[in-house]
């Protein structure tokens, strides 16, 4: 998606999820004429509010911005990693039938679940986790990558997401 405007970008985010723009505004705490002065570039929302349309929408702030998507995955070499212990996994559900599960996992506590058995759909209660291999990810950001590892749409329409930063 790389329309050129704010609005143009809000609009096409709304309209992905299946929204209406009544249904963003009571989730952003705005009127629904809000919404419709944004995705008509007759204003722009509080620069305040740019975080929680970001969280919201799953996207960065310079995705809201500038259309410009984050490298979705990357191979950062072995000089310039972080420490393990000091990374988290962001795990994010849209079920079909509007359930939300967003998990900020460090990887410390992460190892503890491999190491004790807990499996993803055990966080979340979401059969559309039940074959995500939490020991094959954190082998892969043991080797230095990070970013958006897993990106699914199931069949049934829900919606997951995994990120290591």
């Amino acid at each position: 998606m790389t329309n050129e405007t704010l609005g143009k970008r809000i609009a096409e985010l709304r309209r992905q999820r299946g929204l209406t723009q009544d249904q963003l505004a009571e989730a952003m705490n705005v009127s629904p004429q809000a919404v419709s002065k944004w995705e008509n570039d007759l204003s722009c929302p509080d620069i305040t509010m740019l975080p929680g349309l970001a969280d919201y929408f799953h996207v960065t702030i310079d995705f809201l911005m500038r259309g410009e998507p984050a490298d979705e995955v990357r191979m950062v070499p072995a000089e310039q990693r972080k420490n393990v212990d000091d990374m988290i996994l962001k795990l994010y559900v849209l079920s079909s039938d509007g359930d939300k599960v967003k998990m900020n996992l460090p990887l410390p506590l992460v190892q503890a679940a491999i190491t004790l058995g807990v499996q993803p759909s055990m966080l979340g209660g979401k059969d559309v986790l039940k074959d995500i291999d939490l020991e094959s990810i954190l082998k892969l950001v043991e080797k230095g990558l990070v970013g958006k590892l897993l990106e699914l749409q199931s069949a049934e329409g829900d919606i997951v997401e995994i990120t290591v930063e």
